[in-house]
């Protein structure tokens, strides 16, 4: 079976160890959207690994990555990518494979990027200032660079003269040469070419020859250019109909959907969060969950569980099950709030508003339960996890409407529950 792997918050829900655990049950993972501002961590016998572009299944020997045509591509970001791996005993040759539509970042795109946020002043998005949108508009316009036009010097050269002078007449306070940026490119083209396929192809083919295929999002549901809270958002669908158009496939291609949520929940950059918590608990849910950027380093704004949130996702992605993630990090705690609904302007809402004006007026609607004393970090059973933590699993399952067939009580890949029975009983079958 193929299975989509997504987050289904604002993005950071740990999806990069839920990819890694289930790698192995697949040989081939696909990302389809994003760009290098993904940061998925991946913990293996202490060892820390973050990824950017490359698919989170890398770190399982002979199993083939793919970066799809609904990612952006920074050569620089990729190619720096494959070398810190190699340098850590990882072994990409021939393993990775980049979509010949994928759209390229180039330099010009960062400075856009930088410019955009600047000129936005107090209605400034909070990206992460790495080209990601600028990259994403110029393909929407038409005027993008996609990896296939490296092997067309010409075309490419008069291509980045256009970009690199449209640049330069926004951004009047320096002046790019389009040259070096060429230079650049050409060289690094001869790193790509050997990786540069037809992945809708590529991937129809391997289903055809009966290999399996593990989809891997980026950010999250709540971040999605279409679905999320706009315009506080991404600039790519990051929400499961991003698959077909990411990766060039139909949508009877996905068998499957996880959505991975954190016990809690965060959110990066600006935008309404109705949960979230600015005081000492807020600053305990970040110290212990380390919640900051892997790639930024920024502080995780942080709140409890947003199950208005989670079944918005649900529906959204017509999710078959979650995988839950952190819940060590609510250790200790004697009571652990969960948002149902929200209030606004006299009534209760039950459903995600989808206008943002009236979701920053939101207040949460909380119910309470009762925490527990024991450390659920490293538990690897569902029946030894404390009998309060697994009644605080059981709500999160009925207000979200979707069981948890997997939670993680830690960093590393084996600190896990896996729920076999869950996950048979909505038809995920993986021999785990």
């Amino acid at each position: 079976m193929n299975l989509a792997i997504l987050g289904a918050q604002w993005g950071d829900e740990g999806k990069g160890k839920i990819v890694d655990l289930l790698t192995p049950q697949f040989s081939i993972v696909a990302r389809y959207q994003g760009g290098h501002n993904a940061g998925h961590t991946v913990y293996v016998n202490r060892k820390k690994f973050i990824l950017r572009l490359i698919p989170s299944g890398i770190l399982h020997p002979g199993v083939t990555c793919v970066i799809g045509n609904g990612v952006v591509v920074d050569p620089q970001a990729l190619l720096a990518e494959i070398d810190e791996l190699a340098a850590s005993g990882v072994d990409v040759d021939g393993r990775v494979v980049v979509s010949d539509k994928a759209h390229l970042i180039l330099p010009y795109h960062r400075d856009l990027d930088l410019l955009s946020e600047a000129r936005r002043g107090e209605r400034k998005i909070g990206t992460t200032s790495r080209g990601i949108g600028p990259a994403y508009e110029d393909k929407i316009a038409r005027r993008g660079i996609r990896v296939g036009d490296l092997a067309d010097p010409i075309g490419l050269e008069e291509a980045i003269r256009v970009n690199v002078a449209a640049r330069n007449r926004v951004v009047q306070d320096t002046t790019m040469d389009w040259r070096p940026v060429f230079e650049q490119l050409v060289r690094q083209a001869e790193r790509l070419r050997p990786w540069v396929r037809d992945v809708s192809l590529l991937l129809d083919q391997a289903m055809r020859g009966g290999r399996s295929i593990l989809f891997e999002g980026a950010q999250g549901t709540l971040l999605d250019i279409d679905h999320g809270t706009y315009p506080y958002v991404t600039s790519s669908n990051a929400s499961v109909g991003g698959i077909c158009t990411g990766l060039g496939l139909g949508p009877r291609a996905i068998h499957g959907v996880l959505g991975v949520v954190k016990a809690y929940t965060t959110r990066v950059g600006e935008g309404p969060l109705p949960t979230e918590l600015t005081g000492a608990m807020g600053n305990r849910l970040r110290d212990s969950g380390n919640e900051y950027g892997a790639v930024t380093g920024r502080p995780r704004r942080c709140g409890w569980f947003d199950a208005v949130v989670a079944r918005y996702s649900v529906r959204i992605n017509g999710l078959d099950a979650l995988a839950l993630t952190k819940l060590d990090v609510l250790d200790g705690l004697e009571t652990i709030p969960i948002c149902t609904a929200y209030r606004c302007s006299g009534r209760t809402l039950t459903e995600f508003p989808s206008d943002l004006a009236q979701l920053a007026k939101c207040e949460p609607v909380y119910e309470s339960l009762p925490g527990w004393q024991a450390g659920t970090a490293g538990v690897r059973r569902f029946d030894a996890l404390p009998d309060n933590a697994r009644r605080y699993i059981a709500r999160l399952e009925e207000v979200s409407g979707v069981p948890a067939a997997i939670v993680s009580t830690g960093s590393e890949r084996d600190d896990t529950i896996v729920r076999r029975d869950t996950l048979q009983a909505v038809n995920l079958r993986l021999a785990l």
